[in-house]
């Protein structure tokens, strides 16, 4: 009989009750906006903050309507103007081009390596020019950042990271998301920590977040929140910096401060069920796993792999019988984007899309997985035999 996997790839473990708790608290209270307080009181989106900007080490924190408003919120307040080049990996979701986009920025997209991240050589060639990086860890993939901080500085350009699928990661101890002058996070439902939507921002930069805030919506608030600068930064900016509407409110920040207490034994636990699948996805014939680097702390919530020289008809044969037995791929060498996945070439809302040899060879032979902690060792090991059992019978080896 052939076996099926029946779990959903979508289904997330629950709320804890702790947040759970808090959440109803706050809906009986009515405060669900985050500068709903009385004198003296902290509201939950800003003790977030607080807690969020010592995980990190860092400063300051800003909590966001999602990562996507904290990416555009970070590249405005650092300085990016319309008509501005601002590098960025080609390979990435589309909310990172779009915070570009929204800019009013030019984007100049660097090719991918075989590991999937940005391909550093290419970073150099197209750095004469450009003032910024937006770099997207994406899906985890951290790049050799000594090399990235080394060009950055070396062609004076200024680095924003999307850390979207490297919250609690690192590289070479050093957390993701504190190389730049921000990092940005996602607590959307498919990320390390679920609010269903929201973002996070840090940085060390006074100007910067005191611009960040009141560009989120604090009116003239912005003495609530408590990971921030000193309040004379906002006495200089504060008529001159827009409100973009884009806060957090204290119904997300109560479920995800739970959260992030016990987000380095998620990151564990998903890295135990990664590396279970990597080891055995890397001896199915057919199929390359990139090696991690040994500076990287990775965190394996979703897992890439490539069906090394097989043509579109037979990847499309293979994830269709994949998921014939219940086994959910995605796949980003498809000539239309569908669901949250797409390539560079649909990003037509941009000009003049370069062609980008390597990353079209990259992408049209990845697949995409993810790995929801709903799934113990024993599913893992079931998506392994269907992988293998169809690998065997679809690729052309």
């Amino acid at each position: 009989m052939t076996a099926v996997f029946n779990k959903p790839f979508t289904l997330q473990e629950p709320i804890e009750e702790t947040g759970i708790a808090k959440a109803l608290e706050i809906l009986k209270s009515g405060k669900l906006h985050r500068y709903n307080t009385a004198p003296g009181e902290t509201g939950e989106a800003a003790l977030l903050e607080e807690e969020f900007a010592a995980y990190m080490g860092k400063k300051y924190c800003l909590s966001c309507a999602s990562c996507g408003s904290a990416m555009y919120i970070a590249l405005k307040a650092a300085g990016v103007a319309p008509g501005d080049k601002v590098l960025c990996n080609a390979y990435t979701l589309a909310p990172v081009p779009g915070a570009i986009q929204n800019c009013g920025a030019r984007i100049e997209l660097v090719e991918i390596v075989e590991d999937y991240t940005i391909d550093l050589d290419d970073l150099d060639a197209k750095a004469k020019g450009a003032q910024w990086l937006l770099l997207s860890h994406m899906r985890g993939h951290i790049t050799d950042m000594d090399r990235i901080m080394e060009i950055c500085t070396a062609h004076d350009i200024t680095l924003i990271e999307d850390c979207a699928h490297t919250m609690g990661a690192a590289w070479d101890g050093q957390k993701s998301g504190s190389f730049g002058i921000a990092g940005c996070y996602s607590t959307q439902t498919y990320k390390h920590m679920n609010s269903g939507e929201g973002g996070l921002l840090v940085t060390d930069d006074d100007e910067l977040m005191a611009r960040a805030i009141i560009y989120s919506g604090s009116y003239m608030l912005y003495e609530r929140h408590t990971a921030r600068p000193p309040m004379a930064v906002f006495e200089k900016i504060k008529m001159a910096v827009p409100n973009y509407s884009s806060r957090m409110d204290n119904l997300r920040a109560a479920i995800l401060r739970p959260q992030l207490r016990r987000l380095d034994d998620q990151c564990r636990r998903w890295n135990q069920r990664y590396d279970f699948l990597a080891k055995g996805l890397g001896k199915i014939p057919g199929i390359f796993v990139p090696e991690r680097n040994p500076k990287e702390k990775y965190v394996g919530s979703s897992i890439q792999f490539s069906l090394t020289d097989q043509p579109p008809e037979i990847i499309q044969a293979f994830l269709t019988t994949c998921l014939d037995r219940g086994v959910e791929l995605k796949w980003f060498g498809s000539t239309e984007p569908i669901g949250f996945t797409s390539a560079y070439g649909s990003w037509q809302y941009f000009k003049d899309l370069p062609v980008l040899p390597n990353t079209d060879r990259i992408l049209a032979v990845m697949c995409d997985m993810r790995i929801p902690l709903t799934f113990d060792l024993d599913d893992c090991d079931l998506i392994l035999n269907i992988i293998k059992d169809t690998a065997s019978q679809i690729l052309k080896l």
